[in-house]
Order: C-alpha cells, then sequence, then structure tokens
C-alpha cells in the first residue's frame, strides 16, 4: 500500500478519528446530565423502552454492510447504470423493511410493553408516548441507512463525521435544556430525540441527493437480477450477525446462571472496555471498506492485496496502541474510571482485549472475503463457529471451569476463525496466504514481543504509586510506537513521515482535514 495511495484512507481515518473522539467524550458527558435530569428511576425506563425497539437494529446493520458493498461494488467498476439500479432496489428493500418493522412493532412491541414491561403504574402514559417516539426514531434511522452507506461507499468521510458530530452536538443540546423545560422530562426527551432523527434524515436525504446522480427518485431502476444477488448476500451476513449475537448474549446468560450477578456485571464491565478500543480498529476498516471492494471490483489484484497486508497491520496498531497500557494497567484504568470494581472484571477485560487484538487483524480480511459477494460458505463455516464458542463454554462451566474459562474458549476459537478466513479468501480470491504472513503476521509478532517485554519489565519495575502507573502508560505507548514504526512500516512510509513530519506546516494539517 504506497504512501500515494494511502492518502486518502489516511485523511479519511483521521477524520473517523476525530469523529469517534468528540462523540465519545460528549457522549459520556451526555448520560451524566440525562441520568441527573431524569432521575436513576426515569432513566432505567428510558433504556428499558429504547431497548426493546432497538432489539431489531442488527436487521438494519447488517443491511447496511451489504449497502455499502453494492455501491462500492457498482463504483470501482465504474458502472452508474448498475449504480442505479442498487440504489433503487435497497431503498425498495429499506422501505419493505421499515415498513415491517414498524408493524411488528406497533403489535409485538407495544403489547410486551403494555403486558410483560416492569413500569411503576403512574408512568405508563409517559413510556407509551417515549415507545411511539422511540418506534418512529428507529424507521428514520432504517430509511437513512443507505444514504449513509453511498457515503461511505464514496468515501466522503468528512462530510459523514461532520453530520455524525452534529447529531451529537444537538443531543447534547438537549440534555442541556432538559432541566429548563415546563414538561414531563421523560416526555420531552423522547420526543426531542426523534425531532434530532428526523432533522439528521432530512440533511442525508437532501445532501445524498445533491451530491450523488444515483440518489433520486424521479425513476425506479429495477433489476431481478441484482435483487437476488442482493438478498443472497444480506441472508448470509444475517446469519453471521445472529450467531455473533446469540453466542455474545447466549454466553452472558450463561455465566448468570452458573455463578451469580457479580460475575455477570464484571464482563459487562469488560464488554464496556473492549468495545471503545475496538471502535477505533473498525473505524479505520470503514474508511479501508469502499477502496477494498473497489479494487476487487476493477479487477486490480495487486491494490487489494496491497490494501489487505497495510490495513491488517494498521488496524491491529491502532488497537495495540490502546490495548498494551490497558492491559497493563488495567486495574489501575478501571479503578479510577469507576471505583469500586466488580471481582473478575481486570482479568475478564485482559483476556477480552487479547480477543478484540485477534479480531482487529482480521477486519481487512472480513472485507476482502465481502468482495466476491459469495457468502454462503464464508458465514456459515464462521458462523458455525460462533455458536460452537458457546457450546464449548457451556460444557466447561458444566464440568467445573472457571468463569474466566468462557474467554479462553474465545480466544482459542478466534485464532482458529482467523486461519479459516485466510483459508476462505485465498479460495474466494486467489490470496497468497505465506505472503501474508512474511508481511503481515510476523512483523506483527516480533511487535508484541518486543513492546510487550520492555513495557512489562517497566510496570514490575515502577513503584505501585499513581504517578507512576501514569508514568508506565505513558512508556508503554512510546514502546509499542517505536516498534511499530521501525518493524511495522518499510523503507518508504517512514521515508514519507520523515518528510511530512519535518517539512509540517499548520496549513498542511488544515489542507489534510478539508482539501
Amino acid at each position: 500500500m504506497s504512501f500515494k495511495n494511502s492518502k486518502l484512507i489516511a485523511k479519511n481515518t483521521l477524520m473517523l478519528y476525530i469523529r469517534q473522539i468528540f462523540n465519545l467524550l460528549v457522549s459520556l458527558f451526555t448520560v451524566r446530565i440525562v441520568l441527573n435530569v431524569l432521575g436513576v428511576e426515569d432513566f432505567g425506563i428510558f433504556n428499558v423502552v429504547a431497548g426493546v425497539v432497538s432489539l431489531w437494529a442488527f436487521l438494519s446493520g447488517t443491511m447496511a454492510s451489504a449497502t455499502q458493498r453494492f455501491f462500492s461494488f457498482a463504483l470501482g467498476q465504474s458502472d452508474f447504470a448498475k449504480l442505479k439500479k442498487v440504489f433503487s432496489i435497497n431503498l425498495l428493500i429499506y422501505i419493505v423493511i421499515a415498513i415491517a418493522s414498524l408493524v411488528l412493532l406497533e403489535t409485538l412491541g407495544l403489547w410486551f410493553v403494555y403486558e410483560k414491561l416492569n413500569v411503576p403504574q403512574a408512568r405508563l402514559e409517559a413510556v407509551l408516548y417515549l415507545y411511539q417516539f422511540s418506534t418512529i426514531t428507529f424507521i428514520a434511522t432504517i430509511f437513512i441507512t443507505p444514504f449513509r452507506a453511498i457515503m461511505i461507499a464514496h468515501e466522503d468521510m468528512q462530510l459523514y463525521a461532520v453530520l455524525s458530530i452534529l447529531e451529537t452536538c444537538m443531543k447534547l443540546g438537549i440534555a442541556l435544556s432538559l432541566k429548563y423545560l415546563p414538561y414531563d422530562k421523560l416526555f420531552a426527551y423522547g420526543l426531542f430525540l426523534l425531532i434530532v432523527s428526523i432533522v439528521e434524515a432530512i440533511l442525508y436525504v437532501t445532501i445524498c441527493a445533491r451530491k450523488y446522480a444515483e440518489c433520486q427518485f424521479r425513476k425506479f431502476y429495477w433489476d431481478e437480477g441484482v435483487l437476488r444477488e442482493i438478498v443472497g448476500f444480506t441472508g448470509w451476513t444475517l446469519f453471521g450477525q445472529i450467531s455473533n449475537v446469540f453466542r455474545q448474549q447466549a454466553i452472558t446468560i450463561l455465566l448468570n446462571q452458573a455463578f451469580n450477578p457479580v460475575i455477570v456485571a464484571a464482563r459487562a464491565v469488560e464488554t464496556k472496555v473492549t468495545s471503545h478500543v475496538n471502535v477505533f480498529s473498525s473505524n479505520f476498516n470503514v474508511g479501508i471498506y469502499p477502496p477494498i471492494i473497489k479494487s476487487y471490483a476493477a479487477d486490480d489484484k495487486k491494490r487489494m492485496f496491497s490494501l489487505i497486508y497495510g490495513g491488517s497491520k494498521i488496524t491491529f496498531f491502532l488497537v495495540w496502541v490502546f490495548a498494551l497500557p490497558l492491559i497493563l494497567e488495567a486495574e489501575t484504568i478501571m479503578r479510577l474510571w469507576l471505583g469500586t470494581l466488580p471481582p473478575g472484571a481486570v482479568l475478564f477485560t485482559r483476556l477480552g482485549l487479547i480477543e478484540v487484538l485477534i479480531l482487529s487483524v482480521s477486519l481487512p480480511i472480513t472485507t476482502a472475503a465481502r468482495a466476491p459477494g459469495k457468502m454462503k460458505l464464508y458465514e456459515l463455516t464462521l458462523g458455525s463457529i460462533q455458536i460452537a464458542i458457546f457450546v464449548i463454554s457451556w460444557i466447561v462451566l458444566g464440568m467445573g471451569g472457571e468463569a474466566h474459562s468462557i474467554y479462553v474458549v474465545s480466544i482459542t476459537a478466534n485464532v482458529v476463525m482467523f486461519i479459516i478466513r485466510l483459508v476462505l479468501i485465498r479460495k474466494l480470491i486467489g490470496f497468497n496466504i505465506g505472503e501474508y504472513f512474511k508481511r503481515v503476521v510476523f512483523p506483527v509478532m516480533l511487535i508484541v514481543l518486543l513492546s510487550a517485554i520492555s513495557s512489562y519489565a517497566v510496570y514490575l519495575y515502577l513503584p505501585n504509586m499513581l504517578i507512576y502507573r501514569g508514568l508506565s502508560i505513558a512508556l508503554s505507548i512510546l514502546f509499542s510506537s517505536i516498534s511499530m514504526y521501525f518493524i511495522g512500516l518499510n523503507k518508504q512510509w517512514r521515508a514519507a513521515i520523515q518528510n511530512r513530519i519535518i517539512h509540517a506546516k499548520v496549513s498542511d494539517f488544515k489542507k489534510l482535514l478539508w482539501e
């Protein structure tokens, strides 16, 4: 992956990082404000009601992945006639999903709220309003998904990041003004979130309709072959998503059955930490997803493989630079964040971060597997392993295994899935596994070995005081950065980065962000 070809990816990644850091900080602050204004009871009610609606969110998430793949593929082929067909058919599919979701939410979902949801009787009216607001918000989110996908496929990450930051700012504004409103706070919060979702939908539709020729509503382009291709791709992707959700949620229930709620709380803390770390590699993969698909569509295998090699290393680096200090100083960091820690939370978090590291290096491989659109073998194989993780964990715990043994099972399974992914993409796209190990796996293993040993030595040597724990974190980041720079990057990359640093100007940074 040459420096020149990587410039757009680097710029997109930077924008997505700025977006993620801003959204994370503001979201944490917003949650604190909303909790104080609503109170514990109403805050709990809001999350329960929103949770009932968002149970269907995995469906739109699966469709978003499929939509982005087909948009990127058509753009890679410069087939704008097909791009119009893909947009029209995807829009039709999303409308059908929105209608089906609305019917289910207004029947089965509403019945659940009336009959099964445990809320104080005095708050039932507010809950019903909130449920309706949340339902419409969810439908609006479904509708704008194809417009987000086409924006990402065009690699307009600056625009995507700006719209996302705007949404976060609007939600912060709602939280800050909530206590001054003379209405029922729960009712008002749900209503204003609905307004934000409508404004967001209007912005996405308007901008995409003006910016991209394929986003038009004057004519519907039908192609039965494209429909079958999208449905086939989505069906197997959906199987993979469901198997992953099943594994994650079922293991949490399994821990609750085998141990006690304290162990479940420790797993919840681990999930919160690892999900935030995982976002950084996921953001990079959002930026690299379109060029990999476009390279395959244009039959440019050389560039595609280069993107996979470089992308696998960089996604790992982006996680490793956070994961190493977190693994070493997990207890210190988590105590500063939460105060009191559930027993097992530190060990769970360390093991969970190892799993995230394995997954991070696999993300570009997963993207490459989606490029040909033949998902049956890939999703069936990996989905079956996901289910097997739960079954084996059940057996291990039934034989008296400790709670952390489920992570050992999961880590082992993820190593197996990593190897299987490589074998499958060799079959799908003619990928060279030996070259991948030479250019990615061996350098990554060497980086981990050197930076982990040096960081652990510092961790053991420094006294157990807060200021020294901070120094340990800083040095672990430094060691990992140095090893990634000298081992992970080739001479051309290092020379280009040195040149950029030596001749860097403020105007260059502005140009990188906004050009």
